[in-house]
């Protein structure tokens, strides 16, 4: 499957979403190693996880085949792509050659 740069800039901001959503559970429940939570609270915490979890695993995989299909390395794009999610954070645009 071909992806475009924007459809990784996007993939970049949701794992980037989730992950903030992981932290932010943590911060408010406490360690899970030390604090003891509720069931509830632990169904939350792995929902949120796995899917940071899984938009990770997806946007690597995307990553991946965007640089072989470009012939750019991995690395690079990967650089570009952060790069460009946090320009888009900032002030809501992506810029579509991941300058």
């Amino acid at each position: 499957m071909s992806h475009t740069f924007e459809e990784l800039v996007a993939k970049q901001r949701a794992a980037d979403e989730a992950h903030t959503r992981v932290e932010q559970l943590r911060a408010t429940y406490g360690p899970p190693a030390q604090e003891r939570w509720t069931g509830a609270q632990s169904e939350t915490y792995e929902t949120a996880l796995r899917a940071w979890r899984d938009l990770a695993r997806d946007l690597q995989t995307a990553l991946n085949e965007y640089a072989n299909d470009e012939g750019r390395p991995r690395h690079g794009v990967e650089a570009d792509v952060e790069r460009a999610a946090r320009s888009a954070e900032q002030d809501g645009t992506a810029a579509p050659d991941g300058s």
